[in-house]
Formats: structure tokens, sequence, C-alpha cells
């Protein structure tokens, strides 16, 4: 067994404040010094096949999964794939590397085959904040200009983990599309509950949400019993916070992709895992607004590359997931997962 703290999407711990009131934790997860994969090296090796990797080797074996098929295949059989459909979901743990790099290889690719009909959509930026998102989209703003002005040290901590990715879409004009919900909002639901929050937070936030959603609690409910101190009202309120994320950045995106302007449009997605494993969480959600868009979801695995911070250890306790606690969801984590193997 072990302390699986690490698992459970940072937007999750931090709906009520446990760690510091920000948007997420990633401050206090500290990345080990291995991350398995994706030095430039590494990456310049992403389409051989997976046999290609020999566990002879001192790096560890890295490869894609098709989750449908059971079968391994190349990156460029899944960018292929991922440029056939109209959103691609790329969940990361958010201070990883290895999945930042590989966030990268994809949106890179994503432009070689869409052009610019394409939107990159971030968790990472709250949509109040799109004014100036458009002053970066427009050129008038680079990154540390639009860091500034959203004061994104404050809100995101690991906001230059980013600056490859938008950097890339200014440079081939690709617009950004803030999609998270208001901070204090959301930490308001978190610690009091949707009932706790005033009109003009409600008038933020879509008209209709998704409360009935046994299978997507379910999980959360058992992500969070990491945690040494969960009641249920405790847990009842961690999972509004959630839905009101997913509900917030569903509605942005796809009130951008139903613009008459926009009707060409692509979208690559980069959000926590929690947001978008299963299918669950906004990933069902875009599709109850858009039934007719076609998608697809990435994850990578986390293969021990988070260390928990003493904060965390104190409060974290040892808990077993089995696959008889999953079995219920009946779907695969993802389209397609980019497997890192653990290092000894």
């Amino acid at each position: 067994m072990q302390k699986l703290l690490q698992i459970v999407p940072f937007s999750i711990i931090s709906a009520f404040g446990t760690f510091a009131a920000t948007p997420m934790v990633a401050n206090e997860i500290r990345q080990s010094d291995h991350t398995g994969m994706d030095s430039a090296e590494s990456l310049s090796t992403a389409d051989e096949s997976p046999e290609a990797h020999s566990h002879n080797s001192s790096e560890p074996v890295s490869f894609w999964l098709d989750l449908y098929r059971g079968e391994p295949l190349r990156f460029s059989e899944v960018t292929e794939d991922l440029s056939q459909v109209d959103i691609v979901y790329v969940g990361e743990t958010h201070t990883l590397d290895r999945h930042h790099n590989w966030q990268l290889r994809i949106f890179e690719d994503l432009i070689q085959s869409n052009g610019q009909n394409l939107v990159l959509a971030l968790e990472q930026i709250e949509n109040f904040q799109q004014p100036d998102v458009d002053r970066f989209n427009s050129g008038e703003l680079d990154f540390d200009g639009l860091a500034e002005e959203i004061d994104w040290s404050t809100r995101w901590r690991n906001y230059e983990d980013y600056r490859p990715l938008l950097e890339m879409a200014q440079s081939n004009g690709i617009p950004v599309l803030a999609l998270n919900g208001r901070a204090e909002t959301i930490r308001t639901i978190g610690r009091k509950g949707i009932e706790a929050i005033g009109p003009d937070e409600r008038e933020e936030l879509p008209s209709e949400i998704q409360w009935d959603d046994p299978d997507y609690q379910q999980l959360l409910n058992l992500l969070m019993m990491v945690h040494a101190h969960m009641d249920e009202s405790l847990l009842n309120r961690i999972f509004a916070a959630q839905v009101v994320r997913d509900e917030v950045m569903a509605d942005t995106l796809s009130r951008f992709l139903s613009d008459p302007a926009h009707q060409e449009f692509s979208a690559l997605v980069v959000a926590g895992s929690g947001h978008i494993q299963y299918g669950l969480g906004m990933v069902q959600r875009v599709r109850n607004r858009l039934p007719d868009r076609t998608d697809r979801f990435v994850l990578m695995t986390v293969s021990d590359e988070l260390v928990l911070s003493p904060e965390q250890e104190a409060i974290a306790r040892e808990i077993s997931i089995t696959h008889e606690d999953l079995r219920y969801l009946n779907r695969p984590k993802a389209d397609y997962l980019q497997v890192s193997e653990p290092r000894e």
C-alpha cells in the first residue's frame, strides 16, 4: 500500500483550501530529480516502435498505448488520429516536465495538421481574464506581459511551465482561450457550499449545472479518502467545487466552438487529469453541449515522479484503490496513454 495523495487532482485539493489560497498546490508538490523521459534526446526517439526501447537501457521504457485496442503504437499514429477529431483533451499532472513536453509535441503536430483553425484552451487561466488573453492573442502582450497583467504567478504558481505552449501559439497565430472559473468562487464553494456564493458570482457560472453525476462523485470520493479527515459534508462540497469548475470550462469551450466564426475550429484542451480521465468531468459536459463534436482524450502516467511534501505527508493516509473499486466505471481511463516505466 502507498500514500496516494499524488493521484488526487490538485484542483480538488485546493477547493477546500487545505494548502493554499490559490487554484492549485503545485508549489507544495516537489518534482523528483528523475522525470522518466523526455530530455531532448528522449523526445527525438518518440516515434520509434515500443520494441525499439531496450529493457537493458539505462533509460526507462516509454511508449504509447491505445487503451481501446490494448495495443502499443507509435506517436505518429496517435497524432494522426488526434488530427481527425474536433477536440483533443490532454490531461496533466501540473508540475511534471514529461507531461509538459508531450503536450508541446502534440500541439506542434496539431498545428501542422490543422493550421490556424485551432484554439489552445487552458484550465490554467481563469475565463474572466480573457480580455488580457486577447491582447496576447493580438500580439500586444508577450508571455511575460500577459503573466504580469493577470497576476499569473499568484493565481497559478507554476505558470512558467506553460511558456512554451503559449509562445508556440502566439508565433503560429493560434488563439488562446482561458477556460477556468474564478478561483475565489471555486474556493468558496469548496469550503462553504454553493449556497454561500453571491448573485454576482452565480452570474459568472453556467445557468444549468449537472449535479447528478454518481459515477464521477463515486470516483472523486475514492480519491479523496486518502485524506485522514473527510466526512460526507466535506466530500459533497469538494464534489460541488469540482463540478462547477468542469461546468465553467465546458461552457466556455462550447461557446467558443459554437460561435459561427469558429465553426471550422478544432481545440486542444490542456487541463488536470482529474477533469478528463474516464471521459468524465469536463469531457462529458462538453459532450452534453456539443453532441456532434468528436473528441479524444490523452493521459500520461505519473510513474512515481512526484514526491510528497512534509505538509502533504502529514495529512495523507495509506489507502488501496483496487480494480474492483473502479470496475463500475466500465470504460477506459483514456483513449491514449503515454507510459513511462518507473525508475528503480
